[in-house]
């Protein structure tokens, strides 16, 4: 019963993506082992470098994170608190239920982990809150709002703090917007709308 699904390079493929989106965030770089990712995914474990050529491959595949909404778009004003929804509150159940952001912290200890963390963490967030303000230092503000924020996200998803795990966007709202609007000199709203599809998310509060 398991040859046809064998043959199937682009069934297997998203197979062996998504047990390594798991065993990455869950275990990190080093502690995931090609074999348990393969088991997971129900195949050899050669099939792993006959489609992604190492372990390194498949983790630079794999963390390319794609997020459920585009935090990004929308206006300035609503930035920050669009990313950090998307931090906390949309269903990342690919990747153990943790933002890749945060997922990837576990693997930061390996130098490849690390650099595709900085790359896609100041080539993206960092960059468009960097917009955000007109001051000389406006990148120090942004990597202090980005630090601020992985900071929830971490207490959050791996200590499990009592008080940041409960809260909700509402609740966070009016410290969102007192550190943001602080930081980047303009007004910055806590709680913009979020879209309509992640309203009902899975592990969203309600």
């Amino acid at each position: 019963m398991a040859e046809p699904r064998r043959r199937n390079r682009s069934a297997t493929r998203q197979r062996l993506l998504e047990a390594a989106r798991h065993r990455f965030a869950k275990e990190g770089y080093e502690a995931a082992s090609v074999r348990d990712i393969a088991g997971d995914a129900g195949v050899d474990a050669a099939l792993v470098f006959r489609y992604f050529g190492s372990k390194k491959g498949l983790f630079e595949e794999a963390a390319a994170a794609r997020t459920p909404t585009t935090p990004l778009d929308g206006p300035p004003e609503e930035l920050p608190a669009r990313l950090l929804h998307s931090l906390l509150f949309e269903d990342w159940s690919a990747y153990a239920g943790e933002h890749p952001l945060v997922a990837m912290l576990r693997s930061s200890a390996h130098d490849e982990a690390r650099d595709h963390l900085r790359e896609e963490l100041c080539g993206t967030y960092v960059r468009a809150l960097e917009r955000l303000s007109d001051a000389p230092d406006a990148a120090l503000r942004a990597e202090l709002f980005s630090a601020w924020m992985l900071g929830i996200g971490v207490l959050r998803s791996v200590v499990g703090t009592p008080a940041i795990s409960a809260a909700t966007p509402q609740d966070l709202a009016p410290h969102l917007a007192a550190v943001a609007s602080a930081l980047f000199d303009r007004p910055v709203l806590g709680t913009p709308p979020p879209p309509p599809e992640a309203t009902d998310h899975p592990g969203s509060p309600g």
